[in-house]
């Protein structure tokens, strides 16, 4: 792409400590919308903690009083100025949301004021999203002739419903947290959202990696409703979690009245 930003080095913030990964996205002063560079950068971020053993669960938040605002719409007359740059950067935006969505960790939102436009595909991206009582949620995309992408439109649509998604894609209207707690976009509002999604990410933790990453799989197929859930897959899942240390050591904590100690082999 030409005209092509950079991300600056601290734009997305990531810490792990015992077991629980944070990913904070870091510009407040732009609510921390997402430029083209930093689509692909959080898409990686999440590639990466997927394949740590170190991490067993993932909470994604943003800095400042907003979650995401969702795409940098000032960088669009360099980098979304035509056809053909519109559709590479649905590429980049679109892939980002998808490789959140396939991370084998179970994620959480953890949403502190705005979620807007592409910011609501990442947090529908995540398996889980909790909000501050003062959120507030929008997907302007018929205020700019913006059609959205075929995933994120099928995670709306699994998330709230046929006629919630026509009002909220038609109307580009805002919404807050009780009517999104209301009609399923959120699964919780909690004062203290960030705290109350790390307490859920230790209590997530402590389970069977295999069992999450396995259940995730199919859910995710079963809800995508194209056939993606073959034979094949679900024999592998199965065999895999039959065979794991993580079988033995479930059985034997069971019989000996212990927690389990889960390795995610």
């Amino acid at each position: 792409m030409q005209n092509q930003t950079t991300a600056s080095a601290d734009a997305i913030q990531v810490t792990v400590e015992d077991g629980i990964a944070r990913v904070t996205l870091n510009r407040a002063e732009r609510r921390n919308a997402l430029t083209f560079a930093l689509w692909q950068r959080l898409g990686e971020t999440f590639d990466a903690l997927g394949e740590r053993r170190d991490v067993r669960a993932i909470v994604l938040t943003g800095n400042g009083t907003s979650f995401c605002a969702g795409a940098d719409i000032s960088e669009f007359g360099t980098v979304r100025a035509d056809a053909a740059q519109a559709l590479e950067y649905e590429r980049a935006y679109e892939g980002c949301c998808n490789r959140i969505a396939a991370c084998p960790k179970p994620t959480i939102a953890a949403i502190n004021g705005f979620c807007m436009g592409g910011g609501c595909n990442v947090a529908m991206s995540c398996d889980f999203r909790f909000a501050v009582p003062g959120a507030s949620f929008a997907i302007p995309a018929a205020r700019l002739s913006i059609v959205y992408g075929i995933a994120g439109t099928r995670r709306l649509l699994s998330l709230v419903g046929l006629a919630n998604a026509k009002r909220i894609l038609y109307s580009a209207e805002k919404f807050d947290a009780e009517r999104a707690l209301r009609i399923g976009f959120i699964d919780e509002i909690a004062d203290d959202v960030l705290a109350v999604a790390q307490a859920f990410a230790v209590q997530l933790k402590d389970c069977a990696p295999l069992t999450i990453s396995g259940s995730k799989t199919m859910l995710d197929a079963l809800a995508s409703g194209n056939g993606a859930l073959r034979d094949e897959v679900v024999t592998q899942l199965l065999e895999q979690a039959a065979q794991s240390h993580d079988y033995a050591e479930g059985r034997a904590a069971f019989a000996e009245k212990r927690a389990p100690n889960f390795r995610g082999d």
